[in-house]
């Protein structure tokens, strides 16, 4: 099973990757793809919404805080306009 998860980057201040990885790798293991990045300290997200909506619907599951960050960036409102 395969899930959208965050891998920790930075040394001094915490900036995230966000990585499609099978469930049974460790945290900093090998992902299959980097599909975006977050940076807490300044609050930016990058997304790249065609790989995220491709492991989506191939059965991803997003951890809590990836969902939660994908809401944050209106992710799911776009979604639902392309699939309409």
């Amino acid at each position: 099973m395969v899930k959208l998860r965050l891998k920790r980057c930075g040394r001094k201040q915490a900036v995230y990757r966000i990585v499609a990885i099978d469930v049974r790798s460790r945290r900093e293991g090998r992902d299959l793809r980097k599909v975006g990045f977050y940076d807490p300290i300044k609050n930016q997200t990058s997304l790249n919404v065609p790989a995220i909506l491709y492991f989506l619907e191939k059965g991803a599951q997003p951890t809590r805080t990836v969902y939660d960050i994908l809401r944050k960036a209106e992710f799911f409102k776009e979604k639902e306009s392309t699939l309409s």
